[in-house]
Order: structure tokens, then C-alpha cells, then sequence
């Protein structure tokens, strides 16, 4: 692997920590509050008055099952970090897999509908695209120079 390469997945893993944490802690914070405030936290270029209760028991249980998938989708990206930073393929790929397919259910029910503001959101967004470009850039180009023996 070149030092181009090593760079790369150092940077991608720093970005998924960083995304990691960032929704390991909305994901406790969303939990341990109230339904009005999980909602208005995730909703926020929403209008806050329209996001009140009272809601049904039911409403509560599905944000909250939200936060739990912010929780663990933040905590399984953190610790692929740690194995993405070591440059392992099966890494790189289950933490874009999580990562982004947890980012895509974002951008496309809450950043593209409006419901959110840019920050912090969509440059979530961003730093997810820009660790699995950058990590699949590694997976794409490593062995590129590799005899293959058969």
C-alpha cells in the first residue's frame, strides 16, 4: 500500500469517528429526552410549534427506535474506524455500508423533504460520502499494481 493509500484510510477512519460520535450522541440525546424535543432536534428547519404533543405512546416508540439506531449505527461506525485506520477491506466496506446506508435514509426522508437545516445534517452527509470515497479509492487502487498468480 503507498503512502497516498495509508493517508487515505487515516483520513476516512478520522471521518468516521467523527460521524460515528456525532450520531452516538444524538442518538442517547434523542433518547433521554422528550418525544417534542427528539423531534423538533431531527425536524429542525421545521416550524417548532407544529412538532408538540401530545403524541401517541406509539409516536415515542418509533423515535425512539430511531435513537436507537442512531446510537448503534454511531458506535459500529466508530469501532470500523479503528479497523478501517488498519486497512482492512471487510471494514472499509460494513462501516460504508452502515454508515451510508444509514445517511441515505437521511438525505432522502429528512435533508431532501426540507426538514432539516444544512448544518449538521447535511455536512454529516458529506463527511460519510467523503470516507467511503476516499476508502474506496484505497480498495480500488491497492492491488492495481499486483502481479496475479494463477
Amino acid at each position: 500500500m503507498t503512502g497516498k493509500q495509508r493517508l487515505a484510510l487515516k483520513v476516512a477512519a478520522g471521518l468516521w469517528v467523527v460521524w460515528g460520535l456525532v450520531h452516538a450522541v444524538a442518538g442517547v440525546m434523542v433518547m433521554s429526552g422528550p418525544v417534542e424535543g427528539g423531534f423538533q432536534a431531527i425536524a429542525d428547519a421545521v416550524d417548532p410549534s407544529t412538532l408538540t404533543g401530545p403524541f401517541p405512546d406509539a409516536v415515542g416508540g418509533v423515535l425512539g427506535q430511531h435513537a436507537w439506531n442512531l446510537l448503534w449505527f454511531g458506535v459500529a461506525t466508530t469501532i470500523g474506524a479503528i479497523f478501517v485506520w488498519r486497512g482492512s477491506a471487510t471494514a472499509i466496506w460494513v462501516t460504508a455500508m452502515i454508515g451510508g446506508l444509514a445517511d441515505v435514509g437521511y438525505l432522502l426522508f429528512v435533508d431532501l423533504a426540507g426538514f432539516a437545516n444544512f448544518v449538521p445534517g447535511t455536512v454529516m452527509t458529506l463527511i460519510c460520502a467523503t470516507a467511503i470515497l476516499l476508502s474506496g479509492w484505497v480498495l480500488l487502487t491497492r492491488d492495481a499494481g499486483a502481479v496475479q498468480m494463477s
